[in-house]
């Protein structure tokens, strides 16, 4: 979405000649949960004054009920008015880093944190980390009742297009609400599997693209309602079909030259790109446990439904965990494919950010690429080529990410404390849970 650096005033003047009613103002949990404070226009004022306060011990993960006073600082630059209309007036919205009643950032606000670790980017001397985000999602059909159904809203398969896609107009419906709102909508698309769904927008610096994520998953889950249909960013919504990914595709910029890029370089991979990588390869299984952070992210990563499940990166195919795409110049890239859409983006590209930098602060060695296709090279070839793979569980991923201290530092100590406790809540109520397929496999068995 472009950037508008808007005044206080300008964003006064526009509520008004909008005639918007009520201020929604947007953060994001450690969960990566949406969160929101609706206050009306009166509000403006203390609003923009950077004075409005909420309880943050009610927040997943911020505070205790002792210290719960906590300010909502807007970023005036991700000033919009939503496009659909609302009952009782239009609605604003500004996205906010959460600050503490002292007037110091809060350690556990993931956006602020995401700003720190790019601070750390500008020491190293580059300018700007960029992503392109590939969003997946599933459309389910809703009863009479308003219920979601495990009922998928149509049989396509990938690039399928109507009758098949059933989901088309809703898809170019949320496209045309997403360029309403200033995004740059490059692809949109029927995926692999039947229900799903893709819109890629163009690449932008990484907290204006975390908010993008953000505001995209609320624009299409408001607009899929609208059909009918339930939106899910559930990695793996239904078992015997690909499952749902958000690849990222990043580079990192000195001012407006491409940091990865090299025109007399390897691939025309520049020396930075090939350290970036290398340190992306080193803290793989580490960072997989905030980019895939549910227990339902690992039912995905398997083999046999495209999405990576060995460490490795390729310039040609896209078996590996790390795919270098063809365009080169100021789209020189490189695409990592294990993460999912319900990662936190905040804490997602804070982690590949610090897991990049380290290979490029102590300049690491890439190791070769692969270009033979993973899914089919038996054990003993693996490892001959030194080709490990990812976490098969959650609880293996966060054994990793305890291991990895420049991830631990990637996170700060408190939203790594607070992350790490609420997942191994998740695995132990996970573990106690006996299933169908249990049920199916053993009860008459044994």
């Amino acid at each position: 979405m472009p950037k508008v650096d808007y005044t206080a005033e300008q964003i006064k003047e526009i509520a008004k000649k909008e005639n918007v009613r009520f201020l929604r103002l947007m953060f994001t949990d450690i969960s990566g949960m949406i969160k929101n404070v609706e206050v009306p226009i009166s509000q403006m004022d203390k609003v923009l004054d950077q004075k409005m306060m909420f309880d943050g011990s009610s927040i997943e993960g911020f505070v205790r009920i002792e210290e719960s006073d906590m300010y909502l600082y807007p970023d005036l630059t991700t000033w919009m008015i939503f496009p659909w209309e609302a009952e009782h007036g239009k609605v604003g919205r500004l996205i906010c880093d959460i600050y503490n009643a002292d007037g110091t950032p809060f350690a556990g606000d993931p956006r602020g944190n995401l700003k720190r670790v790019l601070r750390h980017m500008q020491e190293l001397g580059f300018s700007s980390f960029e992503l392109g985000p590939e969003p997946e999602f599933f459309l389910f059909q809703l009863d009479q009742n308003q219920n979601i159904t495990q009922h998928l809203n149509d049989h396509g398969g990938y690039f399928d297009f109507a009758p098949m896609d059933l989901g088309e107009n809703c898809r170019r419906d949320i496209v045309l609400e997403l360029e309403k709102l200033g995004y740059e909508v490059e692809a949109s698309h029927h995926e692999a599997a039947p229900g799903q769904h893709e819109i890629d927008f163009k690449y932008a610096d990484a907290v204006d693209a975390c908010d993008s994520i953000q505001t995209f998953k609320l624009v299409v889950k408001t607009i899929a309602r609208k059909y009918n249909l339930h939106a899910t960013f559930m990695p793996k919504p239904m078992e015997g079909i690909a499952g749902s990914g958000m690849h990222c595709n990043m580079s990192l910029f000195k001012g407006k030259e491409n940091a990865f890029y090299d025109e007399s370089g390897e691939l025309e991979l520049s020396k930075t790109a090939y350290q970036f990588l290398a340190g992306l390869i080193k803290h793989a299984r580490a960072y997989t446990a905030v980019c895939d952070p549910t227990v339902n992210s690992y039912k995905r990563l398997v083999p046999g439904y495209e999405a990576p499940v060995h460490v490795a990166w390729s310039g040609h195919n896209r078996s590996p965990l790390i795919r270098v795409p063809s365009s080169r110049g100021l789209s020189t890239r490189l695409e990592l494919r294990s993460v999912d859409p319900s990662a936190n983006p905040y804490l997602a590209l804070a982690a590949l950010l610090e897991a990049g930098l380290d290979g490029v602060q102590n300049e690491m060695v890439a190791p070769e690429g692969v270009d033979r296709n993973i899914y089919v090279m038996s054990e003993e070839e693996r490892e001959t080529a030194q080709i490990f793979g990812l976490p098969s569980t959650l609880h293996n991923a966060l054994k990793e990410l305890r291991d990895d201290e420049v991830m631990i530092n990637a996170l700060g100590t408190h939203i790594y404390e607070n992350f790490v406790e609420a997942k191994q809540m998740e695995w132990a109520a996970f573990r106690q849970t006996v299933s169908d397929w249990e049920r199916d496999q053993y009860l008459e068995l044994y």
